[in-house]
């Protein structure tokens, strides 16, 4: 199953605080807009998202359609194609695509301990 691009998508309080610090740790700013309180950030293959006030807990995501630059690959899986083979396995969605919708969607996941995780197309 090839999920797409992986990050981690963090919920921060300050995200000021929060960029100079993965700034010090070599992170540039990849995408996103500080004004609505989220950006994307990359380090070598690393890719991490800071986003204040939009989130209660970190997620792990993942981008169907995105190499881990954000370009669009011309080849991947849809996301509701990925939907419907982790239903067919078993896995329980906390939220789901809508089936009949084309282009961009999402759904969510929750690993055994409660990790949540987000696939989550932009094209």
């Amino acid at each position: 199953m090839k999920l797409g691009a992986f990050s981690v998508s963090l919920t921060v309080k300050d995200i000021q605080v929060s960029k100079s610090f993965y700034e010090n740790l070599g992170f540039k700013t990849l995408g996103g807009d500080i004004t609505q309180n989220w950006l994307i950030m990359k380090n070598g293959d690393c890719v991490i998202g800071l986003f204040q006030g939009m989130f209660e807990k970190n997620i792990l995501t993942f981008n169907p359609g995105w190499d881990q630059n954000a370009k669009n690959l011309d080849s991947f899986t849809d996301v509701r194609e990925l939907q419907k083979q982790l239903k067919e396995k078993g896995i329980k969605l906390t939220t789901e695509a809508d089936v009949a919708s084309e282009g961009p969607a999402h759904f969510t996941i929750e690993d055994p301990d409660g990790n949540q995780i987000l696939v989550d197309q932009h094209r």
